[in-house]
């Protein structure tokens, strides 16, 4: 399950792209449009900064801005940064508990497909993919709806 940590800091991430303009936004505003709390957005943002995600300047005109085009952000990166290893069971959790079954074990192939699936997913989407229409940014929103055909 992803955490409130990985949604806000998702959230965060999106703010800035769609109202960012490439300028610092001030994280008081980015908490008033995101109906959070500033004080968890502080937590939040601290671990954006120390990943290199984004980068904050202090005093007037003050705030956060991201450090490279919305585009080159994955989905992906943000919440694995959040939330660590986005593995469904222990045993593939980056090598952490290697599993004495693992040659034996019915199960980890099944593991293994569930994971590699909800990977792709996450970091085939672009932070590009989840800003507004008219967002600022490449490709300036999700995809077109499909064709009735």
């Amino acid at each position: 399950m992803i955490s409130t940590k990985g949604r806000y800091a998702l959230r965060v991430m999106i703010d800035l792209a769609a109202n960012g303009d490439g300028g610092a936004l001030p994280l008081k505003e980015i908490a008033e449009r995101q109906e959070l709390s500033k004080k968890y957005l502080e937590i939040i943002v601290k671990d954006l900064v120390k990943a290199g995600l984004v980068v904050g300047a202090s005093g007037k005109g003050g705030g956060y801005r991201l450090c490279r085009s919305p585009g080159d952000y994955t989905v992906g990166e943000i919440l694995e940064l959040m939330e660590g290893t986005l593995s469904s069971v222990a045993c593939l959790a980056d090598g952490e508990n290697d599993c004495p079954r693992r040659g034996v074990c019915r199960t980890l192939p099944l593991w293994e497909e569930y994971d590699k699936m909800v990977r792709d997913f996450f970091y085939s989407k672009k932070l590009t993919d989840l800003l507004p229409a008219n967002a600022p940014g490449e490709n300036g929103g999700p995809a077109a709806p499909p064709e009735n055909n």
